[in-house]
C-alpha cells in the first residue's frame, strides 16, 4: 500500500494539523477503551509538536507513552530522544509517571532491548506511532545497509549506527507497524531526496513500516 501523502503550507501548519489530529485521535481511543497508547519519535523534528502537545485538551491520566527508537546514553543526558520529549512536552503535563515508558539504559545495546522487549509483551497494538525520516532514509535508529532485523524481533540492538552513539535500542519494523496509526513527520529542504526515493519505491528502512491500515505522511515539502 503507498503511503498517503499529506502537504502542509509549512512546518507551523503541519504542528498545528498533527497536534489537532492527535488530540481528536486520543480522545477517541479514550472514548471507546479509556487509554490512549502513542509511541514517540526522536530526533530535532517532532520537537515543536511535543510543544504544541503541551496545550492541547487532553485527558492525560489516559495516556501511556512508549519510544520507539533510543541512543545508549545514561538517563537524563540530553542526547537522549525521552530527554528531548520530557523538556518540550512530557514534564509539563500530568501524564502519570508509571504510564512512561523510556528505554532503559543498561551494560549494552542487547540487555537495553531485551528489557524493552520483555516490558512490550504485555502491550497490544498501539494507537498511534510517530516517525521521522532520516535524509539518508532511515527511520527511528532503522538504518540503511544495516542488519536484517531477526524474524519476530520486537525490539532490536543497533551496535554500528552511522553516525554517533553508535549503539542505539530501536522497536523493529515489525513491532512498530502493530499499530492502528502510523503517522511519519517530514520537515525541511534536506529530507527530499530519501522522500521522493521512498515515494518511488526505493527499499529504505521507512518503507519497511506496514501496518494493515497503511502510513501517513505529513509533510511541508510541495511536490517537485
Amino acid at each position: 500500500m503507498a503511503p498517503r501523502v499529506h502537504r502542509c503550507a509549512s512546518a507551523e501548519a503541519l504542528v498545528r494539523q498533527l497536534a489537532g489530529a492527535i488530540q481528536d485521535l486520543a480522545q477517541r481511543c479514550i472514548t471507546r477503551r479509556e487509554r490512549f497508547d502513542i509511541v514517540l519519535a526522536g530526533g530535532a523534528t517532532p520537537r515543536a509538536l511535543y510543544q504544541a502537545l503541551r496545550h492541547i485538551d487532553a485527558d492525560w491520566g489516559c495516556w501511556h507513552a512508549y519510544f520507539g527508537d533510543e541512543r545508549l546514553l545514561p538517563p537524563g543526558h540530553p542526547q537522549r530522544n525521552d530527554s528531548m520529549a520530557s523538556e518540550a512536552w512530557l514534564r509539563h503535563v500530568p501524564i502519570p509517571t508509571s504510564q512512561l515508558h523510556p528505554i532503559p539504559f543498561a551494560d549494552s545495546a542487547h540487555t537495553a532491548a531485551a528489557v524493552y522487549a520483555h516490558l512490550l509483551e504485555a502491550q497490544p497494538a498501539f494507537d498511534l506511532v510517530l516517525l521521522g525520516l532520516g535524509e539518508d532514509g532511515h527511520t527511528a535508529s532503522l538504518f540503511p545497509g544495516g542488519a536484517p532485523c531477526p524474524p519476530g524481533a520486537v525490539v532490536v540492538a543497533v551496535e554500528d549506527a552511522p553516525k554517533p552513539p553508535r549503539q542505539r535500542i530501536s522497536m523493529s519494523p515489525q513491532r512498530l507497524s502493530d499499530a492502528a496509526a502510523v503517522w511519519f513527520l517530514v520537515t525541511g529542504e534536506g529530507k527530499r531526496q530519501a522522500l521522493d526515493a521512498w515515494l518511488a519505491g526505493a527499499a529504505l528502512p521507512a518503507a519497511s513500516i506496514a501496518p494493515t491500515a497503511g502510513v501517513d505522511i505529513f509533510t511541508d515539502l510541495a511536490p517537485r
